[in-house]
């Protein structure tokens, strides 16, 4: 036990949480202005869900003792054996890095809502959220920091690149397939409600990513103060990449763009901010920002309705992330550049392994709802609005 550790967890497990309302915040403001309070509300109770699963048998399932490489026992079920005094192997308690990864969870499917955003009944909402977590992001955790398959194999994730991005990237692609587009999207105009809302979100989750990066080393450390930099430096030049490629391909930078650049930019460096120099971390936010950009292009070409761009964002740019660290780690691991291109085949095992599973478990999840409540509200419905005809309150009064 350390008390610098675990008063350096205790605040980066409290900036961790504090990017779900962040998240809430980003995508409330790009949302039309009917469906605010909606879209934030999907985020927020995240919180409540989540919390509450992770106590009955989601820390057992992701975290416990390994069950053939693919899932926790249930020794941890009601948090029975986690210990707030000790730590097992880790210099802080057992229910502090309990705390911590609850965090990750959380966020994880309240990522995905934004690929749905406007257009799902609560009741579907809430059994997808309780479903997908529970069959998706628990094993795709313990496979890889579980002491999983993708861990003894040495797969690399630092932060969730694989665990938490790829992961909900690719859940938030079936989704917006699954439950189709918005009416009237790509005939009629679909604006932000406030975008000052939208980078006060983005603002928070820089903030928080912090603890969700520098964090993740466990201890008030070198590589924390690595991860920490690294995180910075991706996520400014990821916010510039975006500006920039934008300015270039239509003709103005925007902030938007700025705000959706340096969350790639954060996306990106999660899997490899503690095993990549600052150097390279600029190379990783540079690319990730005007990938994840091509990647809207690429959307509005194909024509599925990624509502708020999970796909391009996180999916997009946590791929190149898993991958980029599979190149450049040079610090506690080696890559590609560094002698060890093997440790690139094993990155690119990991992230298209949690792409087929979440692809897949997705689709039957959504498909189930389907057939017990429906996932869509009625044309009527989304016609007047998610706030109104959900949840009867309205965002703005005027």
């Amino acid at each position: 036990m350390n008390t610098g550790d675990t008063a350096f967890m205790l605040i980066a497990t409290a900036l961790v949480m504090f990017m779900t309302p962040g998240l809430a915040l980003f995508y409330g403001g790009l949302v039309r202005s009917k469906n605010v309070l909606a879209t934030i509300m999907q985020s927020f109770l995240c919180l409540g869900i989540v919390s509450l699963i992770w106590v009955v048998y989601g820390y057992s399932l992701a975290f416990g003792p390994d069950v053939g490489n693919v899932i926790g026992n249930l020794d941890f079920v009601f948090l029975n054996n986690v210990s707030w005094e000790t730590g097992a192997g880790r210099t802080i308690p057992d229910i502090l890095f309990c705390a911590f990864q609850l965090m990750f969870a959380i966020i994880t499917p309240a990522l995905i809502t934004g690929a749905f955003a406007e257009r799902m009944k609560f009741p579907a909402y809430l059994l997808f959220v309780a479903a997908w977590v529970s069959l998706v992001y628990f094993p795709v955790c313990h496979w890889v920091w579980g002491g999983g398959w993708l861990a003894d194999l040495g797969a690399l994730d630092f932060a969730g690149g694989t665990v938490i991005h790829i992961n909900s990237g690719a859940a938030a692609l079936v989704c917006a397939i699954v439950i189709g587009r918005r009416r009237g999207y790509g005939r009629d105009a679909i604006h932000p409600n406030n975008l000052p809302m939208t980078v006060l979100g983005a603002a928070i989750l820089w903030i928080g990513w912090f603890g969700f990066n520098a964090g993740s080393a466990l201890t008030a450390g070198p590589i924390a103060a690595l991860a920490l930099m690294t995180t910075q430096l991706a996520a400014g030049v990821g916010a510039l990449g975006w500006v920039l490629a934008e300015w270039k391909i239509q003709g103005r930078p925007t902030t938007l763009g700025a705000a959706s650049g340096a969350v790639a930019g954060l996306v990106a460096i999660t899997p490899g901010c503690g095993f990549v120099t600052p150097v390279w971390a600029v190379v990783i936010g540079g690319v990730a920002g005007v990938l994840c950009y091509l990647g809207i292009i690429l959307k509005t070409r194909i024509g599925y309705d990624d509502a708020l761009d999970v796909v391009a964002v996180h999916g997009l740019g946590g791929l190149w992330g898993a991958l980029a660290t599979g190149v450049f780690a040079s610090v506690g691991a080696k890559g590609l550049l560094y002698g060890n291109p093997h440790q690139l085949t094993v990155q690119a095992i990991g992230a298209g392994a949690a792409i087929v599973y979440s692809v897949v478990v997705t689709f039957v999840i959504l498909k189930v709802i389907d057939a017990i409540v429906g996932l869509r509200v009625d044309s009527e419905g989304e016609q007047q609005g998610l706030d109104v005809v959900e949840h009867s309150e309205v965002g703005y009064s005027i």
